[in-house]
């Protein structure tokens, strides 16, 4: 896990082991979400009413569901203010992926997305799952590529040039390359070497891990490593208190001139109420379930 050659989040690269586990081949698509919520009624945290007396400053006006919607720049901008390209979103949620007028009518077999940790636990419980470790994700992904720097090896791109995964291909944040800048159906690029879709780029996805620092095993691999603790996950410079999940496996939004996360040792934090149009999630179950 981990690697010592890229972000300092990621160091020290270092030896686990993992049971046995079972893991889903795409990420969970709009089309499974609606049938989820078609039979339980599930309302996800970007749908439901916002809670006024846990934001005591914020003006009436702005406390309506919502979420974070990435949002292209008209031209080139200094890449250290990610406030420029995201915006909250009223009216945003799984449903509506842009915002109100926006619909999946036509994005069936995209992975959901605007998905907090609380929601994607829920589908997980309901399908009789549970969302991947992050040993266990990273293991995965590697596709029995022990130490690789990518899923399918160490160049970005194929031998003959073909383009490997939905990573941003283009000038980030202001142009992307037709077809690229967006979620695409999973499943469009070629599998892993374990037959697993899209674990490098399309969207981010849940761990059930908490966010916290590697730490390597002084004298042997550890055996099914567990990230941090809830406490330990909160981030005391952000403006709340919300503890933080590790999220795998980079988004449509990896450019190699800002992000070079669409690689199986990256992480990120993620603030476990708040879903993005980048983060979506895949199922894992224990190999006896």
């Amino acid at each position: 896990m981990g690697s010592d050659a890229h972000y300092p989040e990621e160091a020290p690269a270092h030896s686990v082991r993992v049971g046995a586990f079972r893991i889903s081949p795409t990420q969970v698509t709009n089309r499974e979400f609606a049938r989820f919520v078609r039979e339980t009624g599930y309302r996800t945290v970007a749908e439901r009413p916002l809670d006024a007396s846990q934001f005591p400053d914020a003006p009436a006006e702005n406390l309506v569901p919502g979420s974070m919607v990435f949002t292209g720049t008209p031209g080139p901008v200094d890449l250290r203010h990610l406030s420029q390209w995201w915006a909250w979103t009223p009216g945003a949620n799984w449903r509506r992926p842009f915002g109100p007028g926006s619909s999946i009518g036509e994005r069936a077999e995209h992975p959901v997305v605007h998905v907090a940790f609380e929601d994607a636990s829920a589908y997980a419980d309901w399908a009789g799952g549970r969302l991947p470790t992050e040993a266990e994700w990273e293991f995965a992904a590697r596709g029995g590529l022990d130490g690789a720097e990518f899923t399918w090896g160490d160049g970005p791109e194929s031998d003959d040039g073909d383009r490997r995964a939905n990573y941003w291909h283009g000038e980030f944040p202001w142009r992307a390359e037709p077809g690229y800048g967006a979620t695409m159906p999973v499943g469009s690029f070629e599998p892993n070497g374990y037959g697993l879709f899209d674990t490098a780029g399309n969207v981010w996805e849940w761990t059930s891990d908490w966010y916290g620092g590697h730490e390597a095993g002084a004298c042997c691999a550890p055996v099914d490593p567990r990230g941090g603790s809830r406490e330990g996950s909160i981030d005391a410079r952000q403006p709340f208190d919300v503890p933080r999940k590790v999220v795998k496996g980079g988004s449509f939004l990896c450019a190699d001139s800002y992000c070079r996360r669409y690689r199986p040792a990256a992480r990120r934090p993620q603030q476990i109420d708040t879903g993005m149009s980048h983060v979506g999630f895949r199922l894992a179950a224990d190999a006896s379930g």
